[in-house]
């Protein structure tokens, strides 16, 4: 095996939720990290959440003065890519859950990025081998997959796709060691990998039930918390993840397979179509009414 990439600079590409959350937690650990997006109101939200975030946790105790001002200064945003990614050891690609986009991404950085630079897709369900021929460095190429809220859970799921070189996933764990996350190996693609496999069980048979009727939503939730023992109910995690993210992975696997088993369930049609997807529109199974 090759010797360890050194991952000093970071660059995230996609400053939504789970971008700019993950180019934060970088900084905050040290990391040189540049977070872009084509848009610049997304970026200035990105900035003000930044600021504001840090703030309060120095507030808090959380977190020195030291080490907050620190991150503040190792990060940056811009919506120019080159700039972004020209001097990356690691990208972190964290935009919409598209193929063809995440492809077109990765076609650019790698025109972009130094022959040495680990190009990683946070994408919780398409595999990288999906996106690895986009590129010249295919070896180069992972899935790292973060979960939300990306400043909180610790979580990292690492998968090495038949073309990825093993100091590639050694690069990328050890990175996400030193991110304060715990990052667990699959030794192969699967569709969902791990956490989401079985997330998906559990949201499959919830929303089955409430769509023939069984019991409300509100009821299924409370039973999952209060029986199993889950910190939130599987709608609550619905409002809180988007339920546009659920609608698009449900597409985009239908679209993949034609099985109409992979097509999401008729609630969450209803309310995409609808715009209720969760705590960003300020309505989704749930009313938050501070969103609105």
């Amino acid at each position: 095996m090759k010797e360890m990439i050194k991952i000093e600079n970071i660059c995230v590409v996609g400053a939504g939720n789970m971008g700019h959350q993950i180019a934060l937690c970088a900084a905050i650990n040290g990391f040189k990290v540049k977070c872009c997006d084509i848009h610049e109101e997304i970026l200035q939200k990105a900035k003000e959440f930044a600021d504001t975030y840090l703030s309060e946790r120095v507030d808090k105790g959380k977190l020195s003065r030291e080490v907050a001002e620190g991150a503040r200064s190792s990060i940056s945003f811009t919506t120019d890519l080159k700039e972004a990614a020209g001097d990356a050891d690691l990208v972190v690609e964290a935009v919409l859950e598209k193929l063809d986009l995440k492809r077109r991404v990765f076609s650019q950085l790698d025109e972009i990025c130094p022959p040495h630079t680990i190009l990683a897709t946070n994408s919780s369900y398409i595999v990288s081998s999906k996106i690895a021929d986009a590129t010249k460095r295919p070896g180069k190429v992972c899935n790292m997959h973060f979960f939300n809220p990306a400043l909180v859970m610790k979580l990292v799921e690492v998968v090495k796709g038949p073309h990825t070189a093993e100091e590639t996933v050694e690069s990328t764990m050890e990175a996400a060691k030193k991110m304060g996350k715990i990052p667990v190996l699959l030794q192969k693609e699967i569709y969902g990998f791990l956490v989401n496999r079985i997330l998906t069980a559990i949201r499959s048979e919830a929303l089955c039930l409430y769509d023939l009727g069984v019991a409300s939503f509100e009821d299924i939730d409370k039973a999952v918390v209060h029986g199993l023992g889950h910190p939130m109910g599987p709608f609550q995690l619905l409002d809180l993840t988007g339920i546009d993210l659920s609608y698009s992975v449900h597409m985009e696997r239908y679209r993949e397979s034609g099985d109409p088993a992979h097509k999401p369930s008729p609630v969450i049609v209803e309310k995409f179509v609808k715009g209720e997807w969760g705590r960003k529109t300020g309505k989704g199974f749930y009313d938050y009414p501070q969103n609105s």
